[in-house]
């Protein structure tokens, strides 16, 4: 009987529930900037076991005190245009404490209409109380309107999220 109630607490405390944990989506597609670094303001939470992660004014996930440790955070998204045009470059980059910490490159010359990029990231890290991240979108096309898909649900390739691995 002890140990059960041990464990109960411990699943109950976080200690082996992967808490604090996040989850969040991008709800609709958003107008982003040619040759420029974007914010990507995911605005639907689906996940936040702590509070922790800020969907209306700041877009990011902040580690709640005495929370920090390892975490997986991962990130993805879809961009593409409405007209024909080339990505010629791509970047999708997480920001640590304001400061860019891991980047995913996507190259192609795509002159098919609505060219497309997708990408996805994920990473373990370390993670002090108060650190906070962002993801941000760098694209440079040859003309049209580069664009984030977003939406909610399975059709979704716009997301951020992350957990606690351990401490």
């Amino acid at each position: 009987m002890a140990i059960t109630k041990l464990i109960a607490d411990s699943i109950t405390s976080g200690a082996i529930g992967n808490t604090p944990a996040f989850y969040a989506e991008l709800s609709a597609t958003t107008g982003t900037t040619d040759a420029g670094n974007s914010k990507i303001q995911f605005n639907t939470e689906i996940l936040d076991s702590d509070n922790a992660y800020d969907n209306s004014s700041n877009y990011r996930f902040t580690v709640p005190s005495g929370e920090g440790g390892k975490y997986f955070i991962f990130t993805g998204l879809s961009v593409y245009g409405t007209v024909a045009f080339s990505v010629y470059d791509a970047y999708l980059k997480v920001y640590k404490n304001g400061s860019q910490f891991m980047t995913e490159q996507h190259y192609e010359h795509d002159s098919t209409p609505n060219g497309s990029a997708s990408f996805h990231i994920g990473r373990i890290m370390n993670l002090s109380a108060g650190d906070y991240l962002e993801v941000y979108l760098y694209v440079d096309t040859n003309g049209g309107n580069p664009s984030v898909q977003g939406g909610t649900g399975s059709s979704n390739n716009t997301y951020f999220g992350g957990y606690k691995i351990i401490t």
